[in-house]
């Protein structure tokens, strides 16, 4: 039998920006992660952007890890925890999410379009919007169209299997 907890280990797509754009920091945590993740400070609370800087096909900090990543449990690993879905599916939907992620990242790329995020997650939120913006534009083209619905089955699969939407 699986570990549930390998689900996270093989996905990390909460920590590499995919399901999460920020993640909130409790005050007190602030003083000991200030050494270890660029830390976002506003009226003494705090917040570090996504992807982590600590994730690198793991978790660099894991000991160290803030509360809220601790905490967190995506849909998908909340149906393996309940025997809902079999890890081998689970680990099949992670990869599924990756090789979309990774063709519209390619799209991305031939498109040339420049956005301000560094986070998937932020930078499909902020894609969808200038596509809307310019979907009836004479220069709009058929990769534009493949990536709305690129975009838009990422969003169904994350919702339906995460419980993580972007929009």
């Amino acid at each position: 039998m699986h570990d549930p907890g390998n689900i996270c280990l093989a996905c990390g797509l909460c920590c590499d920006g995919t399901l999460i754009g920020f993640v909130q920091l409790e005050r007190e945590e602030l003083p000991a992660l200030r050494d270890v993740l660029a830390i976002e400070e506003a009226n003494g609370d705090g917040f570090f952007l996504q992807p982590c800087i600590n994730y690198c096909d793991g978790c660099g900090i894991y000991s160290q890890r803030p509360k809220q990543c601790g905490l967190y449990k995506c849909g998908l690993l909340k149906s393996v925890e309940q025997r809902e879905i079999e890890f081998d599916s689970a680990v099949e939907t992670i990869h599924a999410v990756k090789q979309k992620k990774a063709a519209i990242e390619e799209k991305l790329a031939l498109l040339q379009l420049t956005l301000q995020s560094k986070s998937f997650y932020f930078k499909m939120v902020e894609l969808n919007t200038w596509l809307q913006k310019n979907k009836s534009e004479p220069s709009f083209m058929q990769l534009h169209m493949d990536l709305m619905s690129d975009i838009k089955q990422l969003d169904s699969l994350l919702s339906e299997r995460f419980d993580a939407a972007m929009f």
